[in-house]
């Protein structure tokens, strides 16, 4: 992703768009299906990285709707929802590494049909809203948010099913875990990122 990213002026006209409000209720129906999904079939497989993607489109679809609350807001106002974001991001990548750490001493290999339909399934959704929001990713911190998560999400599912056919294979849980670790770590690099510009624009924004 490009430094300059975190160091241009705001366009808060493009954030405000009918369009682009268009894409975040679709985004945010997309990710609340999905979570219902991932949650009855994650634990039904027996995946960690199918349970960290159904938090994870909880996160999202909480995150969709806090952006689309303050669509016409000032640049204060964004700058602390994706602030919030931020902090979000980081507290789910901590606790996937908990998680993950956990499994490796009492988990079993997961069902890897289960989990290779499902993420499929759970790509393409992510794909999809990536695509819709690609228009949009050098907005300010709470656009840059609301794009990294799903562009997040889309590679995070890639190594799910890539893990499925690992675990089909090998008959272990490790795959599962390594892709876990993966998530938290996009988690955790994408919170730096957007708490950083947040941060500054906090700093620079009218308190009005």
């Amino acid at each position: 992703m490009s430094h300059a990213c975190c160091h241009h002026d705001p366009e808060p006209e493009r954030g405000t768009s009918p369009a682009y409000r268009r894409v975040l209720w679709i985004a945010l129906l997309v990710n609340a299906a999905m979570a219902v999904i991932e949650i009855a079939y994650g634990w039904r497989a027996g995946s960690l990285s199918l349970w960290a993607d159904a938090v994870d489109f909880v996160g999202d679809a909480a995150n969709y709707a806090a952006s689309l609350a303050v669509l016409s807001a000032g640049l204060l106002w964004r700058a602390r929802v994706a602030w919030a974001k931020g902090w979000l991001m980081l507290v789910f990548g901590i606790v996937v590494l908990a998680r993950a750490a956990w499994a490796a001493l009492h988990g079993e290999p997961p069902q890897p049909f289960t989990m290779g339909a499902v993420g499929v399934l759970a790509l393409a959704a992510n794909v999809g809203v990536a695509l819709m929001l690609y228009a949009w990713r050098e907005g300010d911190a709470n656009m840059r948010a609301v794009w990294l998560c799903s562009r997040n999400d889309a590679i995070g599912n890639v190594a799910v099913v890539a893990a499925a056919g690992a675990v089909a294979l090998t008959g272990q849980a490790w795959p599962d875990l390594v892709v876990a670790v993966i998530m938290a770590g996009l988690a955790l690099h994408s919170s730096r990122a957007v708490l950083r510009q947040a941060g500054q624009e906090m700093k620079t924004a009218p308190a009005h």
